[in-house]
């Protein structure tokens, strides 16, 4: 339990009423006294303010010793010093002061060897939801003695005004002191800055014990096979690996220790737009009494139009992982079979399924390839190349081949196979092809987990040297290999070579660094 003298004693003033882990009733309750609006389905509605992403460009971690020797220092990871930390923090501190606070005492990771346990401090109702449906929620007698490895003072109501001084991109700041267990929140509403930042700090923590954070979702058969998905945002992470034939472990982040992989969340944070009943049944279900969505837009009668991003195209719900009705209880299971890469080509070159050997994994996790299209950000108006360093750059403290490594060593350990999906386009780059449709990635999907790809003959592209099976239940084998798919073969070439141009460049990064990691090999060649 967490009073108002406690707060008080961390350096709050005069802290009114605690709300130590509300009840999700308690929660609805002070939300609704918010302003906050309830879906027809019973979720709750909140908008985020004017972000309704993530603000990278304004996280920042403390430069002192001994973290300052283990985090990769760049455009990633920017620096800051211990006396701005110190000033931010007594802004947050004086903007916690003097009001009611809602208190959330929380798990990240289901495996009792590695989870850590977090405070989330913050004076909005929703931001306490939020964390409750995102991270693991501990039994009452786990609240007994609890003593947090790390606490978030989430001050979303106060800006650095300061900022320029401050050596800060802006008057928004996300600012992580790993020696002191703190991080604090300024100038910005949105949730999932809690949520990734505490991923971020796993990503610090559990390489330096050995162990392997990733950005990925992850569920298991009934025969105990483990399936990991790696993939950026909107890829098809979350929809792939919610299967009603698997048990969902978790839909974004996991670990993998020793005993094998865990999920570091309790709940699932699910991209809505465009969403239908048909094809995501799971999480359209799921959304319903103590959900949160984000940045929706509703009629009168709280009817939710998931085709309606005047908002943001990034609508979003979270929900605790309860409602996933196949869910895997203890969220954790063994060491994976299977590991897929997922990456949307909007260029239409990769295939849609690649069986990848272990030096072509190292390649593509290090590469974390994926496009966006025209039309979702201003000024795109052709597919761009995005390169995110084992799909998850962004919560990557580390360099990326401290994970890449021991990823790489998991692979050999526990003979995983890896295999590269295509999300993306078929036929033709945007504009010319179509989107892969759900239910051939699907079919590609249930062939890795049955083993029945491996029955395939496969053939080998150009240039990728990707292997890919030639038939495929359920698949257009034309399309199967995308060559075949493109009506204009020298435009399929073309787009092809400039493709592997993109890719070969991107790496050169890696090329810097210790002979180990020079995979390059394993990539395009001409």
């Amino acid at each position: 339990m967490v009073t108002a003298e406690d707060l008080n004693g961390l350096g709050l003033a005069n802290v009114g009423e605690v709300f130590y882990n509300s009840s999700y009733e308690e929660l609805k309750a002070f939300e609704i006294k918010e302003g906050l609006k309830v879906a027809s389905n019973g979720a709750m509605m909140v908008d985020t303010g004017i972000f309704t992403g993530r603000s990278p460009k304004d996280k920042f971690f403390v430069d002192q010793e001994p973290s300052n020797k283990y985090i990769a220092w760049g455009d990633i990871n920017f620096k800051t010093t211990k006396e701005v930390f110190d000033d931010l923090f007594a802004k947050a501190k004086a903007q916690l002061s003097n009001k009611n606070l809602y208190v959330q005492d929380l798990f990240c990771g289901a495996s009792a060897a590695s989870k850590k346990k977090v405070r989330f401090v913050t004076e909005i109702a929703w931001q306490a939801h939020f964390v409750k449906n995102m991270f693991i929620r501990p039994k009452e007698d786990e609240l007994e003695g609890f003593s947090p490895d790390f606490v978030v003072y989430n001050a979303c109501r106060v800006v650095d005004d300061e900022w320029e001084k401050h050596n800060l991109n802006s008057e928004v700041f996300v600012v992580f002191n790993v020696e002191e267990n703190i991080a604090i929140i300024g100038g910005t509403s949105y949730g999932g800055e809690m949520k990734k930042g505490i991923f971020s700090m796993m990503n610090y923590w559990l390489p330096l014990e050995g162990k392997l954070a990733m950005h990925c979702s992850a569920n298991v058969g009934k025969d105990g096979d483990t399936a990991l998905f790696f993939g950026l945002s909107g890829t098809g992470k979350t929809t792939l690996s919610a299967d009603p034939k698997r048990n969902l472990i978790g839909d974004d982040e996991h670990g993998w220790d020793e005993d094998g992989v865990f999920n570091f969340e309790g709940g699932c944070y699910a991209k809505v737009i465009g969403l239908d009943i048909e094809g995501e049944p799971e999480i359209y279900g799921a959304i319903r009494e103590n959900a949160l969505l984000e940045n929706v837009v509703a009629n009168e009668d709280g009817v939710v139009d998931y085709t309606d991003g005047s908002k943001t195209e990034n609508t979003r719900v979270s929900y605790p992982i309860e409602h996933i009705e196949n869910h895997e209880p203890s969220l954790q299971a063994g060491h994976p079979k299977n590991i897929i890469f997922l990456s949307a080509d909007a260029f239409g070159v990769l295939p849609p399924v690649s069986k990848l050997t272990k030096e072509q994994a190292m390649y593509f996790f290090l590469s974390g390839y994926t496009a966006k299209v025209a039309g979702t950000e201003r000024g795109i108006t052709e597919p761009v190349a995005t390169f995110s360093a084992c799909f998850g750059e962004a919560f990557l403290p580390l360099h990326p081949t401290v994970y890449a490594k021991l990823l790489g060593d998991k692979i050999d350990e526990h003979e995983v196979n890896v295999y590269l999906v295509n999300t993306g386009w078929t036929g033709g780059a945007y504009g010319v092809g179509k989107r892969m449709s759900l239910k051939a990635t699907r079919a590609c999907i249930d062939a890795i987990m049955d083993g029945s790809i491996l029955e395939s003959e496969f053939a080998t592209t150009d240039i990728f040297k990707l292997s890919f099976p030639t038939t495929l239940n359920g698949v257009d084998s034309k399309v199967l290999n995308p060559k075949n798919a493109w009506k204009d073969v020298d435009a399929y070439m073309a787009t092809r070579d400039n493709l592997a141009k993109l890719y070969i460049e991107n790496f050169k990064k890696y090329l810097k660094d210790d002979a180990e990691f020079d995979y390059s090999a394993a990539g395009p060649k001409f």
